[in-house]
């Protein structure tokens, strides 16, 4: 898998003249603008986005709603603490996100950088169940430590999210009223970032690759201080009871926001494989047997959360393309080319 790491730097060498969104994109629009704003994700009719965003006046990232066409955004959540990871659920008129504003008003303390490209793993993290205009309808979870992640199968309802109810970073998954929590990984290691098929047989996960004993290391060393590092991820696939896991991904790199094709037949995701050092992703994609590794975009810069429309139709992701200003994050709406 190093050798096709390697061939793939040198592709994306040799196509220095290949646009920008490649040749599955087209007819890209910019949907917000300015601030820091990731993981859009539509609504079941494909009308809407949920995202969150950093933006004046609030300091860390809050959830948000917005037409398809980027207009009509509209804060859905608190306004204190962090938010992430919002979610429609199937009727069309409630949502999921996690928060940590019951640990208190303020944004938690960010990661701290002196560790490297770091993510906070928030134990105040508790995932909600709201409705569209922002009314908390119900605490989902309630365990000590991080809960948050949240992705939900708009056919069967059912939500799939990370905690650390059982010690460890794993998967769990529970009804849209929050009864019924399961556990779905066991292993050691992080295990997040999952998502359904369309069909809700499956899913797809980012994890601590378990041959790589430096990063599971390095792994327990940060979580003792609610931290993960996603600079050395690889992805997962299973049943979507767990069973069945097969290591998706080998590329010795960072690879994680997975998302499968509306047919089911491969993953689009975000990755640094063409630079595994750098801090530059770019979204690729892969066949679910694992073959087929191919790039998509040439942004030159971060590209992640990628999520196709209900109809197939569209991908959404966020971008630093085409920033103003250092840090600005903005999401991205193109048309989809098979």
């Amino acid at each position: 898998m190093k050798k096709l790491a390697q061939i793939l730097c040198l592709c994306g060498a040799a196509f220095a003249q290949q646009p920008p969104e490649g040749t599955h994109l087209s007819n890209l629009r910019k949907l917000t603008d300015g601030g820091q704003n990731a993981e859009a994700y539509w609504s079941p009719d494909g009308r809407r986005l949920i995202f969150q965003s950093t933006r004046p006046p609030y300091a860390c990232d809050q959830m948000f709603i917005m037409n398809a066409d980027g207009s009509d955004q509209r804060l859905v959540s608190t306004g204190k603490g962090r938010t992430t990871c919002g979610y429609f659920l199937p009727d069309n008129r409630h949502i999921v996100y996690a928060s940590t504003h019951e640990a208190g008003d303020a944004c938690p303390p960010p990661p701290d950088r002196s560790k490297g490209y770091v993510w906070g793993v928030f134990p105040g993290y508790d995932i909600y169940l709201a409705t569209d205009d922002g009314k908390i309808v119900k605490k989902l979870t309630d365990s000590p430590g991080y809960d948050a992640e949240a992705t939900v199968n708009f056919r069967t309802g059912n939500i799939i999210y990370t905690s650390l109810a059982s010690g460890d970073l794993e998967l769990w998954r529970m009804r849209r009223d929050g009864s019924n929590k399961r556990q779905i990984t066991r292993r050691e290691g992080y295990d997040g970032g999952a998502v359904y098929s369309r069909d809700g047989k499956r899913i797809v996960w980012r994890a601590t690759a378990p041959d790589n004993q430096e990063a599971m290391r390095r792994y327990k060393e940060l979580l003792k201080e609610n931290l993960t590092e996603p600079m050395r991820m690889e992805l997962f696939i299973s049943d979507s009871n767990g069973r069945n896991v097969r290591q998706l991904t080998r590329t010795g790199c960072a690879a994680f926001a997975p998302t499968f094709t509306p047919d089911g037949k491969r993953v689009v995701f975000s990755s640094n494989l063409h630079n595994c050092d750098g801090r530059k992703f770019e979204l690729y994609w892969i066949r679910t047997d694992g073959t087929g590794l191919e790039r998509l975009t040439w942004f030159d810069g971060f590209a992640s959360f990628p999520e196709f429309s209900p109809d197939g139709k569209k991908l959404v992701f966020s971008s630093d393309w085409q920033a103003k200003s250092r840090y600005e994050f903005n999401i991205w709406l193109a048309d989809w080319r098979d």
